[in-house]
Parts: C-alpha cells; structure tokens; sequence
C-alpha cells in the first residue's frame, strides 16, 4: 500500500466556560465553511498544547484564559472538504480571567463573530470535529458547575 505524502496535522481548540454556555465562531475556511466552531489552530514547534490554546484564543478574540486543562482528543479524517485534511484535534477547557471580558472578532477573514452558546443547545451546523465529540455523549462543562 502506498503511503501518501501528506500528513495529518495537529489543531489546539478550547472550550472558554461561562456558566453553561460555551464560546463558539461561525467559520470561513476551505475546511468546514458556515460550521461552528471552538477558537484554536495549529500547534506550534515546541508549543505546549495550553500555550497554543491561550495564544489562538488570544488572537482570534483578545480573551485571556486561566485554568487550562486538557479534555479530550479526537482524530478528524475530512475527505469531503474543498481541501481534505487529516487533523488530531485536542481539546482543551479554561475560563476567562476577566468574566467581564467580551470576545472580539480580530480574524474577520477567518469568523463571521463569536457568541455564547449553552451546551444543551448548540447552533447547526458544528464543524465536525466538535460535532463528533458532542455526539459521543461527551459534555465540557466542569462537573462541579463551575
């Protein structure tokens, strides 16, 4: 069997928590356009997964994000994009430092804006990797509520 030549690639998102809702961006991508999603990106060389997640936050959206902690990862394998890829996505959960805090959209080219949603009910479509995740049963939202 031959192997291709590409490789999947390694994205960083994070749940930021706010009560019982969590912050999602509609996307303007060649991978899942029109589909919600968490911020993050890509993994940087020598980037800790809680740096990459407190960094693309910070740049899609001027928050900044305290008690970073490591949920879960899932393996994304998108033939029907534009632009099929292979991405491990880790996922990530934090709160903000400043509650107060509204979210900026500083990648217009990139997201349509940043709302709050309550995990019960969440917007359609989701961008698949969050999709998958949220289909598996799996919730975010710290269970002591907080």
């Amino acid at each position: 069997m031959e192997r291709s030549a590409a490789v999947p690639g390694v994205a960083v998102v994070v749940f930021v928590i706010k009560g019982n809702t969590v912050l999602l961006g509609k996307r303007r991508s060649s991978i899942g356009d029109s589909t919600f999603a968490l911020p993050g990106g890509h993994l940087e060389f020598g980037e800790s997964w809680e740096e990459c997640a407190a960094r693309e936050l910070k740049e899609e959206t001027g928050l900044d994000i305290d008690n970073i902690e490591f949920l879960t990862v899932t393996n994304n394998i998108l033939l029907e994009e534009a632009k099929p890829s292979h991405y491990v996505t880790i996922f990530m959960r934090s709160v903000m430092v400043d509650p107060c805090q509204i979210p900026q959209n500083l990648e217009p080219n990139k997201c349509d804006g940043w709302d709050w949603y309550p995990w019960n009910d969440l917007p359609k479509p989701l961008f698949r990797p969050l999709e998958t995740m949220a289909l598996s049963g799996f919730n975010p939202l710290p269970a002591d509520g907080k």
